[in-house]
């Protein structure tokens, strides 16, 4: 059987890591971890939780936990952070919000430094596509998809109203307000709030080395332009008209204003370009049952935003660099389920969408793209095997009013998986995916000024997996106890890459890059009990990824690793759970990398380590539930570097205070 996620608010359950999901005359609970081995894709998730547990204040901070995942961070709470899956490019990665993908046809890379975590449920990550053949045709339309789910109202019998606020702040300046409020609007509906302000400085201490000789010069320094101030509000209302019918709608607004740290190298440790940023959206999420057999959902969107760039100090005849963009979206989309029987469903969804780029630059081409996508799929569920395939049309027409367009683009993407359980005694699961995907390129590929090309073609990408996964519950004190092994190999044509044309200073789009990634990743996860109101909860994950390039037989970085991609990378968590407070730890590993694709020790980036440590303790004073929290981040105070010459913060500290009203 399909089970379809529902926004229905009164028979959401708040259960210890769980999920849940509601059908008529079926209500099915189960942990997260289990859920993820038993999918045919692999899938990694934290619960609100486990969330709790991590001490993240970003959504990137919690990315970096997952297994086959490259984070690009350039330093600091402001800096910009892009996710890249098993090294395809933050291009390939679809950032779902609330089953709604969020967009930028600019430059196709979401940051998602914007993001917090103050009333997300759950962030999932699926590398070739969801588990679920019940979703908008977009999100068939990538390589992988991170997935963040809000919270829905939850009340408890006779209870109108409730929600939680909190108070963050720590080094450099760190003050991190915000509230989530969740009301009763009479038996069928029920509103959400949420609002959230952050402010830092950023100011944090580094050495600045003058030289890459040993015995060099150096000298204690502090990050400048590093100032950040985030503002974002999110309105919802949710609409329960039967156990069947149901309706969410989302406002959502954030601005910021931030400096953008440079590079710091030798002498110049200076940077004065500014960021500000502005983004509004409107989106609803309407699902119906329409009887046993048929379900029916229906998605709608519309997105603005802003960018704003200064750069005061930039060499030219104005003195400065001043460009303001603006994009619109118009988003559609509709979709189907059938069910023909209990282990065999249907599904056909369609969207389109209209996005729009405008620009205070000279002879912009003003481009706008028209997107129709529309996907078939089928799965196949029993008691030992499962079998999910689809097959997506995607149909492209550009307009611009100055210069030349691209070309529109009509192709077919299939993809199939299936997992298999051989024995019955225990779960033990095999499973396989192939998918063939593309990205089209970026409005920045196309049209950026002197540097775009209009006649590239799209990027294109063959993904493969096979893997095995364990599950098993109720073993002594072991509680749960999941585990995953998956190799892939993945191969990259048509790469878009940038390379010079004329001379050094003018560069040109153009599809000549090859690349091929073998790859493995291995997770892990243990809950043991030892005796009442103790717990520990033990998980971790290992990747190994050799992405080579293939570009050009003659080219000096041919067979080579492609730039900031570790060989190895690694993470772990661990939580210790007592009735008075949770102790947690959790670890983050890189191995060496590369800062261009010729891998000479002029060009690498020493691999690092970072932890970090909290404690919480939730307790009620005079019937008022309430939270506190110390943090030690990076507890060995290193700033390595992500990007070269953009060093991270070193330790830190952060406090916080909660109360649920």
């Amino acid at each position: 059987m399909v089970l379809c996620p529902l926004l229905l608010f009164a028979q959401k359950q708040r259960a210890d890591s769980t999920h849940t999901y509601s059908l008529p005359e079926v209500i099915v609970t189960e942990k997260y971890q289990v859920r993820d081995v038993k999918s045919a894709v692999p899938t990694q998730s934290f619960s609100y939780e486990q969330l709790q547990r991590l001490g993240a204040l970003q959504l990137s901070d919690v990315v970096k936990h997952f297994a086959g995942v490259n984070i690009k961070d350039y330093g600091g709470i402001g800096g910009l952070k892009t996710v890249s899956i098993r090294s395809l490019g933050a291009e390939h990665t679809a950032v779902s919000y609330d089953g709604v993908t969020i967009t930028d046809y600019q430059t196709g890379q979401i940051d998602i430094g914007r993001y917090s975590l103050e009333n997300v449920d759950q962030v999932s990550l699926s590398i070739g596509q969801d588990n679920s053949i019940f979703q908008p045709a977009r999100l068939f339309a990538s390589a992988g998809i991170l997935n963040i789910s809000t919270l829905t109202p939850s009340f408890s019998k006779g209870q109108c109203f409730n929600g939680t606020a909190s108070v963050k702040a720590g080094s450099w300046g760190l003050i991190n307000p915000s509230f989530h409020l969740q009301q009763k609007a009479g038996s069928r509906w029920a509103l959400a709030e949420t609002a959230e302000w952050m402010s830092s400085d950023g100011r944090y201490p580094f050495t600045l080395y003058y030289t890459n000789q040993e015995g060099n010069l150096s000298s204690k320094e502090k990050r400048n332009n590093t100032e950040v101030r985030n503002l974002r509000l999110e309105s919802e209302l949710f609409g329960n008209f039967s156990d069947n019918e149901q309706l969410r709608l989302k406002i959502y607004y954030y601005q910021s204003s931030r400096g953008l740290p440079g590079s710091t190298t030798y002498y110049y440790n200076h940077s004065s370009q500014h960021l500000w940023d502005k983004n509004f959206f409107a989106q609803s999420h309407y699902l119906h049952e329409l009887n046993r057999h048929w379900v029916f959902q229906a998605s709608a969107k519309w997105n603005w935003s802003y960018q704003h760039y200064l750069d005061p100090d930039y060499n030219n005849t104005a003195g400065k660099t001043e460009n303001s963009y603006f994009q619109q979206e118009y988003y559609l989309s509709a979709s189907l389920l059938y069910r023909l029987c209990d282990r065999l469903s249907f599904s056909f969804a369609s969207d389109e969408s209209l996005n729009r780029l405008n620009a205070n630059l000279t002879d912009f081409s003003f481009p706008q793209r028209f997107t129709w996508l529309s996907v078939t799929a089928m799965k196949y569920v029993d008691a030992h095997f499962t079998l999910s395939s689809s097959l997506l049309s995607t149909v492209t027409d550009e307009h611009v009013r100055i210069g030349d367009a691209g070309a529109g683009h009509r192709r077919l993407s299939p993809f199939a998986s299936f997992s298999v359980k051989p024995f019955d005694a225990h779960d033990i699961r095999l499973r396989f995916f192939y998918k063939d995907i593309f990205r089209l390129p970026t409005f920045n590929d196309l049209y950026y000024t002197s540097i775009g090309n209009v006649d590239l073609h799209p990027e294109k990408t063959r993904q493969f997996d096979a893997g095995i996964t364990y599950n098993k519950e109720h073993w002594g004190i072991v509680s749960l106890l999941t585990a995953s092994v998956d190799a892939y190999y993945n191969k990259v044509t048509d790469k878009i890459v940038a390379i010079p044309t004329k001379n050094l200073f003018i560069w040109s789009m153009t599809n000549l890059g090859k690349v091929d990634m073998h790859g493995l990743d291995v997770s892990g996860a243990i809950s043991i009990v030892p005796c009442s109101g103790w717990g520990i909860d033990l998980s971790g994950n290992y990747s190994y990824l050799k992405a080579l390039d293939m570009t050009d037989s003659n080219g000096k970085t041919y067979k080579q690793q492609i730039a900031y991609t570790p060989r190895i990378s690694a993470s772990a968590q661990c939580a210790v759970v007592s009735p008075w407070a949770t102790l947690s730890y959790t670890y983050l590993h890189s191995g060496k990398r590369y800062m261009l694709g010729q891998n000479i020790a002029a060009n690498r980036l020493s691999g690092y380590d970072d932890s970090s440590i909290s404690l919480r303790r939730v307790f009620v004073y005079k019937g008022i539930s309430w939270t506190t929290a110390v943090e030690m981040l990076n507890i060995m105070n290193r700033n390595y570097e992500i990007v070269k010459n953009f060093p991270m913060p070193g330790r830190s500290f952060r406090i916080q205070i909660g109360v649920k009203l």
